[in-house]
């Protein structure tokens, strides 16, 4: 492939930026989603019960994995893209001879891997607490490798247009931690009054959040062929649109 050395090299510097500080971040989402098994699994499922016929600690566990490669498929490109543009290593890769295609599946690349690794550690810490058995085992990859995919670009889109450090964390605090624990995580959307099932309708991860349980314990609140359909559809706008961005130089060029 013509440009195989550029991608691999730009994959290949973003998983080690980030395996390089692994105390930074593969340790904490393992300590974090511990004390999410240990309180919300373990003592107050003892009182909740069963969730659409599985165990409270079954139904949380895929949506703690799903929310945990949601913020670092995020996070590592969003912070990586941003500190590019501001250290000025942007112009290395604006004045080398590769397509923005290039540019862009690298550091989502990279963002996957990470997302990807830090969800197979939060799976291995759910085996300390709960002996699931996988129902479907290929859409369970496939949610996952899409999610991690949809949020890596939209990492990338955040970045483009951060203009400081402050904004390259506005996002994930103020919308996608809301989304995230409103996506019914740690409960069921049939739980809620009518008006907010319908209110919850309107969030995307509700969708690929349960897409992923209906995966791992065969339960879904929505139709897991509209989640996919939704998860593609994003992933297509948000790659377009960031490979637009690049061709216009927004947020780059000066």
């Amino acid at each position: 492939m013509k440009y195989a050395v550029a991608f691999r090299t730009i994959v290949t510097k973003e998983v080690r930026r980030f395996m390089r500080i692994w105390p930074q971040t593969l340790l904490p989402p393992a300590v974090t989603t511990s004390l999410y098994f240990l309180i919300f699994g373990t003592l107050i499922g003892k009182r909740v019960g069963e969730v659409n016929g599985a165990s409270y600690m079954d139904y949380i566990v895929p949506g703690v994995i799903l929310m945990s490669v949601i913020s670092h498929s995020y996070a590592n490109v969003v912070s990586s893209f941003y500190s590019t543009k501001f250290q000025r290593h942007i112009e290395e890769l604006l004045v080398a001879p590769i397509p923005n295609w290039v540019i862009l599946g690298g550091y989502v690349c990279g963002g996957i891997i990470r997302g990807v690794l830090v969800g197979c550690v939060v799976l291995l810490i759910s085996s300390f607490f709960t002996d699931l058995t996988v129902h479907n085992v290929w859409l369970s990859a496939a949610v996952f490798v899409l999610t991690a995919t949809l949020f890596a670009l939209a990492g990338f889109i955040n970045a483009v247009f951060a203009d400081s450090f402050d904004d390259i964390s506005i996002i994930p605090n103020f919308i996608l931690t809301p989304l995230s624990y409103l996506g019914g995580v740690f409960y069921s959307v049939s739980m809620l009054p009518e008006i907010w099932q319908k209110i919850s309708l309107g969030n995307p991860i509700l969708y690929m959040i349960n897409a992923f349980r209906y995966g791992m314990i065969g339960v879904s609140d929505v139709d897991v062929r509209m989640a996919l359909v939704i998860t593609g559809g994003f992933i297509v706008f948000f790659t377009l649109f960031s490979l637009f961005l690049l061709h216009k130089g927004v947020g780059i060029k000066t």
